[in-house]
């Protein structure tokens, strides 16, 4: 879909704007001197704040703003497309649901759960290396980084990691397509006829997995309702696969880009930690929005009821006025209170597992690969929207 080009950021921000996607950083600099409040009027029209308190406001404030829908991406206006809308909880809900729907999750993402997926996620890493580093060359993205959370994802839910791919291909029709009707709709329908089917199956024949533990789990006495069932399990293939495979292409990315990092980090492997919160900080992949309540004022902008407010966490994290020399990656930066996971009662319940993939696909990888760099000549694609990550990642070693 073809869209105007925009002349002025502060007024028509378009975050599917091809340069945008590409490099979003000047953007968010100007942004933050000329007009820290943004206002655009395309795909249904939000708010964007760029600087890391007003990000932090707003995602504190569940007084004013919702999170019944967190994407502003809406359709074009005529679109007839039948459209499957299931709440996604807790990301879309606010309290008391939120409250226990967040309780039924976190067991699965405790750092005592993530600690018993790393034996797997180091193997899948082993054999997805295994595959193409004779070959001297890799897509860091497709080939490697898209295929890990996938499939830890995959094994959380207790279904098959063989449709890794099929996977793939439903969460990005969801997120990376969110504003063109045909693929969103035919990644919504993909994800949920498979989840119903595999809640139904888990009904006479459970498992240990998080949709038999859903299935059996109760609130205030009484069963979880099926749709809630339905929608906990798609937002833990939504939101558990496309930002980590984002943030760890990313991360590959930013290390042939510079080769002092890589080897500081096969040196000296002690720093990886602070390594990983640095990248995670330096490409945030994720963006979310809120609902305003009722008619209120952000930064004396009147907020009207029903307006959208995307909360640009990645913006946030190169706040200069919040990080020193926010544009370089330092990885012993020992203040690094990033919002890479949000922030407030909507922060991020996986960021457990998020860092353990993170982390043991790079270690892996510089085990294996410790010098390599971008292709010469050839093209890295970067994913936008709502969630921002290498597509194509060509690499060489």
């Amino acid at each position: 879909m073809t869209t105007p080009p925009v002349h002025d950021w502060t007024t028509d921000y378009d975050i599917l704007d091809p340069e945008y996607v590409a490099n979003p950083y000047p953007v968010w600099d100007d942004l933050r001197e000329q007009c820290p409040f943004a206002r655009s009027e395309r795909w249904g029209g939000s708010w964007m704040p760029t600087r890391y308190a007003d990000v932090f406001a707003v995602a504190h404030d569940i007084e004013h703003f919702s999170s019944r829908d967190v994407g502003v991406l809406t359709m074009p206006k005529g679109d007839t497309t039948p459209q499957i809308d299931i709440p996604v909880p807790p990301i879309d809900a606010d309290q008391p649901d939120h409250t226990w729907t967040r309780r039924l999750l976190l067991p699965w993402f405790s750092h005592t759960k993530v600690a018993e997926y790393e034996p797997m996620t180091r193997e899948l890493c082993r054999n997805l290396i295994d595959g193409f580093i004779e070959n001297g060359r890799a897509d860091g993205a497709a080939d490697y980084a898209q295929q890990i959370p996938v499939r830890v994802i995959a094994h959380v839910l207790g279904v098959p990691g063989e449709l890794a791919d099929t996977f793939t291909g439903w969460v990005r029709d969801v997120l990376e397509f969110a504003h063109d009707p045909v693929r969103s709709t035919r990644g919504q329908d993909g994800i949920t006829t498979f989840l119903v089917e595999q809640m139904e199956a888990r009904r006479t024949d459970p498992h240990d997995d998080l949709i038999s533990s859903l299935l059996q789990a109760e609130n205030d006495g009484e069963p979880v309702p099926d749709l809630t069932i339905l929608g906990m399990a798609a937002l833990t293939l939504l939101a558990g696969v496309d930002t980590t495979w984002s943030s760890i292409g990313a991360s590959l990315w930013h290390l042939a880009m510079h080769p002092e990092d890589t080897k500081r980090l096969v040196d000296d492997p002690e720093i990886m930690p602070m390594a990983i919160e640095e990248l995670l900080r330096a490409y945030s992949p994720v963006t979310m929005a809120r609902v305003a309540k009722e008619d209120t004022e952000v930064l004396g902008c009147p907020v009207k009821a029903g307006d959208k407010v995307l909360l640009n966490f990645a913006a946030a994290n190169r706040d200069p006025a919040m990080f020193e020399r926010p544009d370089e990656v330092i990885f012993d930066r020992e203040q690094n209170r990033h919002m890479a996971f949000g922030s407030g009662i909507h922060r991020c319940a996986g960021s457990n597992l998020a860092r353990m993939e993170l982390r043991v696909a790079i270690e892996e990888w510089l085990a294996r690969i410790p010098v390599f760099s971008l292709e010469p000549g050839a093209e890295v694609t970067w994913a936008g929207g709502q969630v921002r990550g290498p597509r194509q990642l060509p690499v060489v070693f």
